[in-house]
């Protein structure tokens, strides 16, 4: 027996029917299409770090990921199966009345209880795919400050207890908040809102806040490091935004349960449609730091080109400006402000991840770095002298033939450049090591 009276006119059941049946078809397609790009986008990311390490380096946030898309491709097929095997229903969107006509023989009534228990494996994977992405994320940063001040790893520490206090939260809360565990698919009598697990206030808002503290923590971890760093303002902007895709997470989890909540009719269905939106963002986010330096490669030799230009003639203008030639090792006092800001704590100036994922400034890595310094040509500091050294260069040309007496013209020293052919290219005098003059 129906919960329902059915409508009087066929037409308006037949138009119904049909609509139901487009918008199941358009939320299949968007959410397989979506799963498609996430584990295409967790297969770029795991060839970037083979293409790096090698596969016997594969850290543990590269496991965990697999591990968030597994749980990602289960969760969407119980979101197909809300809609394609329980048509949306289950025990909550009843009236008293309508629980009690419900025959539990019915067609109905079987349908209500396996769209329930539905909506618990989907909350269920839900849980295992975000904290698995949270738990990768804090994996990396393990890395990615490796050498930093300490107090960066007491932070990710924290945030490893926070993560694994907030998910057993979670499950207390999901498994524990209804008993007997059966009457989260009980129809008659009405189980509560707290059994009804399509829009359940309790997990719904346990969930939220748990998710949006930890995400909000993850985000508090690499910021504040970019932000004090002395990287260009687009570069800085640009990897900030890229660490804090979380907000992107938290922005979706608070409009699936604003949905759910003021609609409590259609919530089972909303439930699963927002939650592989949610967790699409989720799987891209979390990847993307790691697939964005591969795709900046890739991209390279279509703007390769361009920027070269660019910096060409930046620097043509840079030389035109100069009044005059200022030798390698003279720097000033003032030579921080032509390298755009004075020095900071956090001394970053080019960021890229490599095969460990440590900074990179100018090739050499931020572990070894002491403190920022206006450094010479040889890498040492300048001294108090402010010493400067003169190269002078000559450019020695001339014709080479066969007789003996032109191989005897041959400048003394330079054998190895008499071999390129008809020039001998520009050499500079020998030098001896020298301390506290210049030559």
């Amino acid at each position: 027996m129906s919960s329902a009276a059915p409508p009087a006119d066929p037409a308006a059941a037949a138009a119904a029917a049909q609509a139901a049946a487009a918008a199941m078809l358009q939320f299949t397609i968007e959410a397989f299409t979506l799963l498609s790009i996430g584990i295409a986008v967790t297969m770029l990311r795991t060839y970037a770090r083979i293409k790096a390490v090698g596969i016997r380096n594969l850290q543990a946030d590269d496991y965990l990921v697999w591990v968030g898309a597994t749980f990602y491709a289960v969760e969407t097929g119980l979101a197909y199966s809300v809609g394609a095997v329980a048509h949306g229903l289950a025990n909550n969107g009843m009236t008293d009345e309508q629980r009690v006509a419900l025959s539990p023989d019915s067609e109905e009534y079987r349908i209500r209880v396996i769209g329930s228990k539905i909506q618990i494996a989907g909350w269920s994977s839900y849980s295992v795919l975000l904290w698995a992405l949270k738990a990768s994320l804090l994996v990396f940063y393990l890395r990615l400050t490796a050498g930093l001040a300490r107090t960066y790893l007491i932070r990710i520490y924290i945030g490893f207890g926070l993560l694994l206090a907030s998910f057993i939260v979670i499950l207390m809360n999901l498994f524990l908040g209804c008993r007997p565990l059966h009457r989260y698919w009980q129809i008659n009598p009405d189980p509560g809102n707290v059994c009804q697990p399509a829009l359940s206030n309790q997990v719904i808002w346990v969930y939220l806040s748990m998710n949006v503290i930890t995400d909000l923590y993850l985000i508090s971890i690499p910021v504040p490091m970019l932000w004090q760093s002395s990287l260009k303002p687009v570069k800085k902007f640009g990897l900030i935004i890229l660490f804090s895709g979380g907000l992107f997470v938290v922005a979706c989890a608070i409009l699936r349960c604003a949905l759910i909540v003021t609609d409590p009719v259609n919530g089972a269905q909303l439930a699963g449609s927002w939650a592989v939106r949610e967790t699409f963002v989720a799987v891209v986010t979390t990847n993307l730091p790691m697939v964005f330096p591969l795709i900046k490669v890739w991209l390279g030799p279509v703007f390769g080109s361009l920027m070269s230009t660019v910096r060409s003639q930046q620097k043509l203008t840079d030389k035109e400006s100069k009044s005059d030639l200022r030798t390698f090792g003279g720097g000033s006092h003032q030579s921080w402000r032509r390298r755009g800001g004075p020095p900071t704590a956090n001394p970053i100036t080019n960021i890229t991840f490599n095969e460990s994922e440590e900074r990179m400034v100018d090739e050499v890595k931020m572990q070894d770095l002491k403190g920022w310094t206006d450094t010479s040509t040889n890498g040492s500091a300048p001294t108090n002298n402010n010493i400067r050294k003169h190269v002078e260069v000559e450019v020695v040309s001339e014709a080479r033939d066969d007789s003996p007496e032109d191989r005897r013209r041959n400048v003394v020293g330079d054998e190895e450049n008499q071999q390129h052919g008809n020039f001998a290219f520009a050499r500079g005098p020998r030098r001896s090591s020298y301390t506290g003059h210049a030559r």
